[in-house]
């Protein structure tokens, strides 16, 4: 194993997957301005965990931001693609506007309050800052351009799977409690509010990330290969009822709440697809990742920020699908990202972001 001094970084959902939002102008207008709400984990984390005492998870050391900032900043992820200015954490302080939008999300974060508690921004304090934010674009926009504004919004999600993950590598009483259907619909039910809230607030434009098979992350894998415990077949049975539960809710809201229109990624079906059969889509590993220690590379803290301080990197991280134990790498995500934009209704339903964003 060697210390971690390379130059490698990887590109995470927070804004590789709105790659194509490229062609929204970044100016204020009322007649094309189009900002976006980011809700969620680590997935979408933009650097608000760098302002939590005790947080979950932070990627505000090397080897993350060098790929684009040249340094580390919070994010777990970078903007190569995008023209839009970079949407800025809630918690970071300055003086913003929050017109082009605000990121809300955090690493470790979940629907459930438990989750992670007090650790994380969980999902219900993330709409209490939106709600904050919607106060004052009405302060300083006025009544009816920020109800324009806020219509014409897209509010993504990624949320649910460290809720599935946390209790149930840390043996948690709360599964205990419930039966996984009981589990996943707390996690859904919370979700669901959450919708509604912004809903009545104005929101219309809703984008969600299904969870891919959990078992398959190499975290997971990992702990499965040391302790073998059924942890794999577990989280992965949970995802699938997380999955179908959001899939049904959707459609539901869409019946419910007039206007509603959303774009739902199968997150699942795309991450099997290439972890199964990496070559097919240019890689040469689906299940080790590419940094980290023990079994698949699943284990340690990139970055030397816990009890392990050596690990292995891999040379070529876009051989991989995993940059480490819990991550996609960049060039794994570019492909989910024009999957998500543009992607056929197979992958993205009842459509893509791009005929959301222009519906």
């Amino acid at each position: 194993m060697t210390s971690l001094r390379s130059t490698f970084c990887f590109l995470i959902f927070c804004t590789c997957l709105i790659i194509s939002i490229s062609s929204l102008s970044h100016q204020w207008s009322k007649k094309n301005h189009v900002a976006l709400f980011i809700f969620g984990d680590s997935l979408f984390d933009a650097g608000n965990n760098n302002y939590l005492k005790n947080a979950a998870g932070r990627a505000n050391f090397w080897p993350y931001g060098e790929t684009f900032f040249n340094y580390p900043t919070g994010r777990f992820s970078d903007a190569e693609y995008l023209k839009l200015p970079l949407i800025s954490p809630y918690l970071q302080p300055g003086d913003y506007q929050f017109m082009d939008g605000v990121n809300f999300a955090s690493g470790g974060a979940g629907a459930l309050v438990e989750t992670y508690q007090g650790m994380v921004i969980d999902l219900k304090t993330q709409l209490n800052y939106f709600k904050n934010v919607e106060k004052q674009l009405r302060q300083k926009l006025g009544e009816s351009e920020t109800k324009t504004l806020l219509s014409r919004a897209i509010y993504l999600f990624s949320i649910g799977t460290n809720d599935y993950l946390e209790p149930s590598t840390k043996n948690s009483s709360l599964l205990q409690f419930f039966s996984r259907e009981e589990y996943v619909g707390m996690v859904i039910g919370n979700l669901t509010t959450v919708i509604k809230e912004i809903y009545k607030i104005g929101g219309r434009k809703f984008g969600f990330l299904s969870l891919l098979a959990l078992g398959s992350i190499p975290f997971v894998r990992a702990r499965e290969q040391n302790s073998p415990s059924g942890l794999m077949e577990e989280v992965t049975a949970l995802a699938e009822l997380h999955n179908k539960a959001l899939y049904n809710e959707l459609k539901e809201l869409q019946r419910e709440l007039p206007g509603f229109k959303y774009s739902n990624f199968d997150f699942y079906t795309s991450a099997s697809e290439r972890i199964e059969h990496p070559s097919k889509y240019g890689f040469v590993e689906g299940k080790v990742a590419c940094c980290g220690t023990g079994p698949y590379r699943g284990m340690g803290n990139c970055g030397g920020m816990d009890a392990t301080k050596e690990y292995e990197l891999c040379e070529n991280p876009s051989e991989y699908l995993f940059f480490d134990g819990g991550h996609p790498t960049e060039k794994f995500h570019n492909q989910l990202a024009k999957l998500m934009w543009s992607g056929s209704p197979k992958v993205t339903s009842p459509c893509n972001l791009k005929a959301l964003l222009e519906g």
